[in-house]
């Protein structure tokens, strides 16, 4: 019979820890109905979710570089780009489907600056679609959501967003303001920043009386909200060294039950 050292119950215990990353990010999310993790354990719950989860990282990052201007603002701002896929997923399963491209719709009473008519964006590239770092993402996604709501087949929405600032004029994350985005769960994942300050992610409850605030500052840092019951806003960035570019590059991706 072969005794069990202490190390190695410390073994089974780290391992044990490991394993369970989406779990315990479930019971935090069903109890507050938001959560930040800072990126080492969005990569371990990516890692728990997919095999070889950022493959293909620097492609994925570098083709935020390949986003088209939104013309939809009715701010009049120039300072967002963007891309948008939808895909749907069977219910307690990481078996998604790319559907069909369409318009990006919200009506006004989740959106009152852009919200009422239908956004038609360029699809997000298919190599990046099709990637390991997208198909993880969403696959962690799925994992997360389908423990909450087991029952549920989703309808998701995937958004690469740019957010540019410029010598004097800010840029805005999210130029609505205070928010909810019509779907069951957000999924918010810094990409890269660069040359910025500000942009914070701040929460809200169903009161709109500030939860929580935190910066998404490194890659994979990843903020997580039940949309149904929270509210959700980014401060905006400002631009720090006036000769260099000001970018916020953000993953956002939506879970909302199909009907």
């Amino acid at each position: 019979m072969i005794q069990e050292t202490h190390t190695t119950r410390e073994t089974k215990a780290n391992q044990l820890t490991e394993k369970s990353r989406i779990e315990q990010a479930c019971k935090i999310l069903s109890r507050k109905d938001y959560a930040f993790f800072p990126s080492a354990a969005s990569e371990a719950m990516m890692a728990e979710a997919s095999a070889n989860p950022l493959e293909d990282w620097a492609d994925f990052q570098e083709s935020w570089n390949n986003l088209a201007q939104d013309k939809y603002m009715a701010d009049g701002g120039n300072y967002r780009r963007r891309r948008y896929s939808i895909l749907s997923a069977l219910p307690s399963s990481t078996l998604m489907r790319l559907e069909q491209h369409q318009p990006h719709y919200q009506s006004l009473n989740y959106n009152n600056l852009n919200g009422g008519v239908a956004r038609h964006y360029e699809p997000i590239e298919p190599s990046v679609m099709h990637g390991n770092t997208m198909s993880s993402f969403i696959k962690m996604g799925c994992e997360i959501f389908g423990r909450l709501q087991p029952y549920c087949a989703w309808h998701i929405e995937v958004h690469q967003f740019r957010i540019e600032a410029t010598e004097g004029n800010s840029g805005k994350p999210t130029p609505e303001g205070i928010h909810r985005d019509g779907v069951n769960f957000v999924m918010m994942v810094m990409i890269k920043r660069t040359n910025l300050a500000n942009g914070n992610t701040v929460v809200y409850d169903s009161e709109k009386l500030k939860l929580d605030d935190f910066t998404l500052q490194n890659p994979l840092d990843m903020a997580l909200t039940n949309d149904e019951r929270t509210f959700h806003g980014v401060t905006p960035i400002i631009q720090l060294d006036i000769t260099a570019p000001a970018t916020r590059d953000v993953l956002v991706v939506t879970f909302r039950r199909k009907k």
